[in-house]
């Protein structure tokens, strides 16, 4: 097999054969991603723009600590850290992942901001959960929120970036990304929730370090945006030796949240 699937079928299964995660849904084999980004017109780079404004200086630039419930978890969210109560794509992640069967699996969430995919793994049942960021701030959100809920004895909080703290072998059975949705060179700390940097810098090495922590019969799955560059997220894929699926899809008003499968080929 070359690259990604060449060819789009739409099927309803449930997924055991390999790792037993079990998840109903609709789900196209792709080829690439299956799909290109949503066109850029002046009203959407407008909206877009005045979104991340308000976003940046009202939420994610914030100076306090901020307590929310979001995805059935009560959270703590700490000054610079992604907010799951604003951005809804950390909830329809965490519902995503709700319907996984992760009994007994090893988990790693990266760029886990305030933790809430960790818990949601740990909440259907995984056995061991490591929630990763680069942000310190995210990290000690997700360590926060882990106490608060139960769950801090199968969820462990770590500051690194992507998976480069974690030993390149076979370690996990899931892996968990939502990365940033957005190029562009982030202001600071905060906006790194948003912009991945000029040409996904600073997440284009996830699929690579991720394929090679993941067990032979693990899965990775990672949420991007119709307003990604899904082309070049695409060729990252196929570079690093990941088949992919359309597992879920989110539609609000001016973009879709999207949910691929990746397995190695």
């Amino acid at each position: 097999m070359t690259g990604l699937h060449r060819r789009s079928e739409t099927v309803t299964f449930t997924l055991h054969a390999r790792g037993g995660l079990d998840i109903v849904d609709n789900i196209s084999v792709v080829g690439g991603l299956g799909r290109r980004g949503t066109p850029h017109g002046l009203l959407r780079r407008f909206l877009r723009g005045f979104i991340h404004f308000f976003s940046y200086h009202l939420v994610l630039n914030r100076k306090s600590i901020r307590m929310t419930r979001a995805g059935g978890f009560r959270l703590s969210v700490r000054p610079t850290v992604f907010h799951p109560r604003f951005f809804i794509s950390s909830e329809c992640f965490a519902e995503f992942i709700g319907r996984l069967d992760l009994r007994g699996k090893q988990v790693l969430d990266i760029g886990t901001g305030s933790g809430i995919l960790a818990l949601a793994a740990a909440r259907a049942r995984a056995d061991k959960v490591i929630a990763a960021d680069i942000n310190p701030n995210a990290a000690l959100s997700a360590a926060d929120n882990a106490r608060a809920n139960g769950l801090d004895e199968r969820v462990t909080a770590v500051c690194g970036n992507l998976l480069s703290a974690l030993a390149p072998r076979p370690l996990f059975d899931v892996i968990l990304s939502s990365p940033p949705k957005h190029a562009g060179e982030p202001r600071d700390l905060a906006d790194r929730g948003w912009h991945a940097g000029p040409s996904y810098r600073d997440v284009a090495a996830l699929f690579e370090q991720a394929r090679e922590r993941l067990k032979p019969c693990g899965r990775l799955y990672v949420m991007v945006s119709s307003d990604t560059d899904l082309d070049l997220f695409g060729r990252l894929i196929d570079e690093a030796g990941f088949c992919a699926r359309l597992a879920h899809e989110h539609s609000i008003y001016i973009e879709s949240l999207i949910v691929y499968e990746l397995v190695p080929r």
